[in-house]
């Protein structure tokens, strides 16, 4: 029996790169709520009380940057007087360095004939390897230890923005979670050891938080993958009163892993967040995720793994690959001509059908961006039709 043990971790919504990740995309939904054709990069730094913004957008929209952040800020939750303001929705400093997208990169990407550009067609917004990933192991069509941390974090938020729980009174934004599953010959058999660390008040006593921690655990976890064997490692310093970019600083696309599949897939090295879908960094990801994911629904495999490669400007992919690790019913050959026949990987094409001009994007930040059953590419609406392909 092959037995190995494979670990995971999630951040939440306070944690600094998370921060930083959450006001980008907030800058590119209020661009895409007035213009849909908006061109973004937008990077955060956060450190201490202050917000740089940088990078280029091209918009038509008219926006205020400072209401922007300072409601990013005070969504997180980082309003309460006693954090001693140093991070603080309504007094944190903001300087502003975003300019322009740089023509060069324009006459590649954009739809029309251009000197030197081969195509008419819209091109990718970079050269570059995206990646999705699925597998049978959870509902969400997720590896099992970055599912599972992202629930315990998920259920720390609920908590701490509800006034009616009693932790509410001293849980504070920044947060942590760690999950180790062990595997018995390809699937879930038990957790090992989970790993939560949360920002706190000073009143509060470690014995209180180590408590509540555990309890919380085994509130969202399933019940028979723990034992008396799992370990719990609650707060492990003792201490957690300086978090947030308080504590360390926090800058976009710091935490792909996180974004994606918790180490388990593979990763191009493009971060999402402050980025509009003209960018296939992030677009052609999550057509890669939906892909990967109705060919595991549909019954094809149990795990999947997508790769897609772009060269700038260029419409078509360089080149696609799967692999469903030996797990396929009908060989990977037959799917990727499916896959083909189902779905264009083409820039302007992923953006029509999974409707990406939207402002969708400050919601895909928080506990994975591909996690939420609401979001166009966690939806598994071609089935049918890649079975029919396959024949």
């Amino acid at each position: 029996m092959e037995v190995f043990t494979f670990s995971s971790e999630s951040v939440g919504a306070g944690h600094p790169d998370k921060v930083a990740d959450f006001i980008s995309d907030c800058v590119l939904d209020a661009c895409l709520a007035q213009d849909p054709r908006s061109r973004v990069a937008c990077e955060t730094l956060v450190k201490d009380g202050n917000v740089v913004l940088a990078g280029e957008i091209t918009t038509s929209a008219t926006l205020d940057f400072d209401s922007i952040v300072r409601n990013a800020i005070r969504e997180i939750g980082y309003v309460d007087s006693r954090d001693d303001a140093v991070f603080h929705a309504g007094t944190v400093k903001i300087l502003n360095l975003l300019g322009q997208q740089s023509p060069d990169i324009a006459q590649g990407v954009d739809a029309a004939a251009a000197s030197g550009k081969s195509t008419a067609e819209q091109g990718a917004g970079d050269q570059g390897i995206m990646f999705g990933y699925a597998t049978d192991e959870t509902p969400e069509l997720m590896p099992a230890p970055v599912m599972f941390a992202h629930r315990i974090l998920r259920k720390l938020e609920e908590i701490r923005k509800n006034p009616a729980e009693p932790a509410a009174r001293w849980l504070r934004p920044d947060c942590k979670s760690q999950v180790a599953v062990r595997y018995e010959n390809g699937v879930p058999a038990a957790i090992e050891n989970v790993v939560l660390s949360t920002q706190h008040t000073e009143e509060v006593s470690h014995a209180e938080i180590v408590k509540f921690g555990e309890a919380l655990i085994r509130s969202v976890l399933p019940a028979e993958f723990i034992s008396s064997e799992t370990k719990f490692f609650i707060n492990p310093t003792g201490k957690f009163v300086i978090g947030g970019p308080n504590g360390d600083a926090g800058l976009t696309g710091r935490k792909i892993i996180v974004d994606t599949y918790g180490g388990v897939g593979r990763h191009g090295g493009g971060a999402f967040s402050g980025k509009d879908p003209s960018k296939v960094d992030r677009s052609g990801a999550y057509m890669c995720r939906w892909v990967a994911k109705n060919i595991v629904a549909a019954g094809l495999a149990k795990r999947c793994e997508l790769q897609v490669a772009y060269a700038i400007g260029e419409p078509e992919p360089t080149s696609i690959h799967v692999d469903t690790f030996g797990t396929g019913t009908v060989s990977d050959e037959k799917i990727i001509a499916a896959v083909k026949k189902v779905f264009s990987f083409k820039p302007a094409a992923i953006i029509k059908q999974l409707d990406l001009l939207r402002p969708i994007y400050a919601g895909t930040v928080q506990y994975g961006h591909f996690t939420k059953s609401e979001l166009p590419w966690e939806q598994t609406d071609k089935v049918c039709e890649l079975k029919v392909a396959i024949g």
